[in-house]
């Protein structure tokens, strides 16, 4: 059978994705990669028709490096550069209040973003990313239908599964039959209904507006670089209840940009009243830019819920699967919303091939839960906790505040070259420090641990204790679970450099060794070709096949030169040995074994 075929008026195929957004769109690129294809359906008619989602952090783009889409991506999107701050401020064009340096750009916190990856941020809005994913999962044979809305699945038998959907321009209804269903389906997943996943929620911290407009700031950005803005007058009295705030948000350097309108903090509104007309969004946009000569034209208007919400598991414990905003549902705080959704991809595409392959155990699957889910929570977590970063800064304001002469107190404190001032100023200070977690959280992109039957870890010992500030501290290490850790290598005869991440990945397991460590090369070999599993080995190292030129290898592996870091194809740590031992051959297969549920 052909992965994809029509038999009795039922389309038949091993793969059905629900939902072609980042979660979506990415699990069928990487599963092409692995000679993957099937259906991939989305109720919406196209792809995300607003920006949403935009900071690409450096562990989703080193999975769509894997895939070779790292570079297009880059080239769609807006570089670091000008990322370079966050800053707080009257209007756009008004004067200014404070600045940070935001991902990556502080020179205190430049070295440990080079330690953490060969790729760097980029803003890259949703709007862009999605196309690039869904024309490359076109191109590699995956069948995408829009205007299609997944109703309801059922099992004839435990390895079968039906899926009724309904063809919005129709009004048909049709079954798919599928060996492996993906529920991507965002936040109103029905795959998460169909499935009756149990969700684990916490009271939402209100609404927010976004309006998308077209505006040529640039004149503007030349002495005010940066990608998020927050606009704020405590002073005001006259303000639409649903506009208090606003965070400006570049979505394309400098003519295109979000306004995220807030309410006062702590006010409870309801739906209704954040909506107001055209005319009256695009006032308070005038407003909130400062200069009423700059031409705006309104694009879109929309409301969210700020949300605090996961689901207690992934799976149904068999052949389907659920994540991406289905899962875990944040504010965009720490910008690890579609980050995450690509990552929740890339765990569990290799694992599906090798289970369908017949390299794994169906039991590697439930490897993907145990994961991912911790995971989500983490996130979930961590972006709840970046908006309430903010309300210190907030209550220095006085924006916290409802009487208006207290407001007129508290700002004229700022002022005042006394005892009171020197406190204000530190309280303000203080609060704008405390929301750098949001900015420079390479501890909550890139330390995300895997204690699972994926991972060996029998003979391992304690594992490494987590840094003090899990947000923002990197920790680099080798111990099974955790990312793999990258350095520039480079050849004796000096060429293009290469980091130990691309020796990694591309759907099969490495070994990695130095000096002394011939015998984990031809163990590698030879347990790979008796499983049927493809294991590459390196030796990294003085004349070996890379040279550790910076000796930072030598640093951050952990073991000795003729030890061995065995790694998954996601790039995770399955397993290392400290050096050479006997038998290297006979634990290598032990450990395989284990990994692969065989």
């Amino acid at each position: 059978m052909t992965q994809t075929e029509k038999q009795d008026n039922v389309l038949q195929t091993d793969l059905l994705i629900v939902g072609a957004g980042p979660a979506g769109a990415a699990l069928a690129c990487f599963l092409a990669a692995h000679g993957r294809t099937g259906i991939l359906i989305a109720a919406a008619p196209g792809t995300a028709d607003t920006p949403r989602a935009h900071i690409t952090n450096m562990a989703a783009l080193e999975c769509l490096r894997d895939i070779e889409l790292e570079q297009e991506c880059k080239n769609a999107g807006t570089d670091s550069e000008h990322m370079e701050h966050t800053r707080w401020c009257r209007s756009m064009a008004g004067e200014e209040f404070a600045r940070v340096y935001s991902w990556g750009h502080d020179p205190k916190h430049k070295g440990a973003y080079e330690t953490a990856s060969p790729c760097n941020h980029i803003d890259l809005p949703q709007t862009l990313l999605e196309p690039i994913l869904v024309k490359r999962a076109i191109h590699a044979g995956w069948t995408v239908r829009f205007n299609t809305r997944y109703v309801r699945l059922s099992r004839p038998s435990p390895d079968v599964i039906l899926s009724e959907v309904l063809d919005e321009l129709t009004g048909q209804t049709y079954l798919i039959q599928s060996r492996y269903l993906f529920g991507c389906d965002g936040a109103r997943s029905q795959v998460v209904r169909e499935l009756q996943l149990p969700l684990i929620k916490k009271p939402g911290q209100g609404l927010a507006l976004n309006v998308l407009v077209r505006a040529d700031l640039s004149h503007l950005i030349e002495n005010r670089s940066g990608n998020l803005h927050w606009v704020i007058n405590p002073e005001e009295e006259e303000y639409p209840v649903w506009g208090k705030e606003c965070l400006v948000r570049m979505v394309r350097a400098w003519d295109e940009w979000m306004f995220i309108f807030l309410p006062q903090p702590g006010a409870d509104l309801k739906a209704d009243d954040m909506n107001a007309t055209n005319e009256e969004y695009v006032a308070r946009t005038k407003k909130v830019i400062g200069d009423e000569n700059i031409e705006v034209t309104l694009l879109h208007a929309s409301k969210w819920w700020i949300n605090d919400v996961v689901a207690e598991r992934y799976s149904d414990g068999g052949n389907v699967f659920c994540f991406g905003d289905a899962t875990h549902r944040h504010p965009p705080f720490n910008g690890l919303g579609s980050n995450t959704c690509i990552q929740d991809a890339f765990n569990l595409a290799w694992k599906i091939d090798y289970v369908m392959s017949g390299k794994a155990g169906k039991e590697l699957l439930n490897s993907f839960d145990q994961e991912r889910q911790p995971v989500g929570v983490d996130i979930v977590t961590r972006a709840n906790q970046g908006l309430r970063d903010h309300f210190e800064w907030q209550k220095t304001l006085g924006l916290l505040e409802d009487d208006k002469e207290k407001v007129k107190e508290i700002l004229a404190e700022f002022e005042d070259p006394g005892e009171k001032g020197r406190l204000r100023r530190k309280a303000f200070r203080d609060g704008i420090e405390n929301t750098t977690t949001e900015f420079h959280g390479l501890g909550i992109e890139m330390n995300q641990k895997y204690v699972s039957n994926a991972v060996y870890l029998g003979d391992q010992g304690e594992a490494p204790p987590v840094p003090k500030d899990t947000v923002r501290t990197l920790q680099v290490t080798t111990y099974p679970g955790r990312r793999l850790p990258h350095a520039w290598l480079n050849t004796r005869v000096p060429g293009k450099k290469i980091s130990t991440i691309d020796l990694a990945g591309h759907r099969r397991f490495c070994l990695l060794t130095g000096p002394g460590g011939q015998a984990w090369k031809d163990a590698a070999k030879a347990v790979g070709e008796k499983l049927g599993v493809e294991v590459v080995a390196y030796s990294i190292g003085w004349k070996q096949d890379y040279e550790d030129v910076y000796f930072d290898w030598a640093e951050r592996r952990e073991v000795e030169d003729d030890g061995c870091v065995l790694v998954r194809p996601d790039r995770f740590v399955a397993w290392r040995s400290q050096s050479v031992i006997e038998k290297p051959e006979v634990k290598l297969e032990e450990v395989l074994r284990s990994v692969l549920s065989l």
